[in-house]
């Protein structure tokens, strides 16, 4: 397993679906929660750029959290971004709404990634065609699958992107078998399984960190590890480590030495209709404070 400033490589075969269509596996990578800033060394964002280009994937996908706490850093973000070589689709998430998503978005969009809101492409890669739908945040109410699947070809692989991995249970039923989110940071301390019981028991999520669901079957989502931070630094166990994962679609599930197979979901709860309201209300009032500062 490849592993550079504390960022390792881990890798998986891609849904079922897709070894029936690619005649050559077309690879992915993956990353999740950059959290550009003063938490996350810069170190580790140039390690996972290059353990990312070293695998020379066909695209990038990164599922939001670009940001921690402020704007201050969105020039690192941008040349972060400008160090990969493939073509790089991107997802907002619930920092990147606190600290101003469209200032986000627009500095993503200058350094040449494609940023996807509640929408989707087709990337076109040595003749094949492969449709990415995007969300919006969902943690901050944003996120619109039905918006998003909008228009989506059955005839064409596809795979999904949302910082919330919850969200997969709708895109599977729209269409989109393999979903990539993050959100989590696989909890950043998983010794004695302590991120299962943060994250999930406490904290309600269905999906912790890993790979979940049936690649032979109805979907499967893959939550990522994360490269930052946005509270404390430190990560300890080895599933917390800060993580690039490559995906190869078109390889069978099985065929390939995968870092664990897919794993059963936690019972999970979802945010109350008062939380969502929260949420919202945080954003808006965020939003409200930057525009005085102006």
């Amino acid at each position: 397993m490849a592993e550079h400033n504390g960022v390792v490589v881990r890798r998986f075969a891609g849904h079922i679906s897709h070894s029936e269509v690619f005649a050559e596996p077309l690879r992915v990578a993956h990353l999740t929660d950059q959290h550009v800033g003063r938490i996350t060394p810069i170190e580790a964002q140039v390690s996972a750029v290059r353990l990312a280009t070293a695998e020379q994937p066909d695209l990038v996908v990164i599922t939001g959290d670009f940001v921690a706490h402020s704007q201050a850093y969105l020039e690192d973000l941008a040349e972060v971004i400008r160090g990969f070589s493939a073509p790089v689709y991107a997802v907002l998430g619930n920092h990147d709404y606190w600290c101003g998503a469209d200032d986000v978005a627009h500095t993503l969009t200058k350094a040449g990634a494609e940023v996807l809101r509640n929408q989707h492409t087709v990337a076109r890669v040595r003749g094949e065609k492969l449709q990415i739908v995007g969300l919006d945040d969902a943690y901050t109410g944003h996120a619109d699958a039905m918006r998003a699947t909008r228009g989506l070809d059955p005839a064409l692989p596809s795979i999904g992107l949302s910082h919330i991995a919850e969200e997969a249970d709708h895109l599977w039923q729209l269409g989109v078998p393999l979903v990539f989110s993050g959100h989590t940071h696989a909890g950043q301390v998983t010794v004695a399984r302590l991120h299962e019981l943060a994250i999930g028991t406490w904290g309600g999520h269905k999906y912790v960190h890993g790979l979940y669901g049936q690649r032979r079957g109805g979907g499967a989502v893959y939550v990522g590890a994360g490269i930052g931070a946005a509270m404390f630094p430190f990560r300890l166990g080895e599933r917390a480590k800060r993580e690039v994962a490559i995906f190869e679609l078109g390889a069978e599930p099985g065929s390939i030495d995968e870092h664990h197979q897919e794993q059963e979901a936690l019972p999970g709860r979802a945010p109350s209709a008062e939380l969502q309201e929260k949420r919202k209300r945080a954003v808006a009032k965020k939003v409200a404070a930057r525009s005085k500062r102006r």
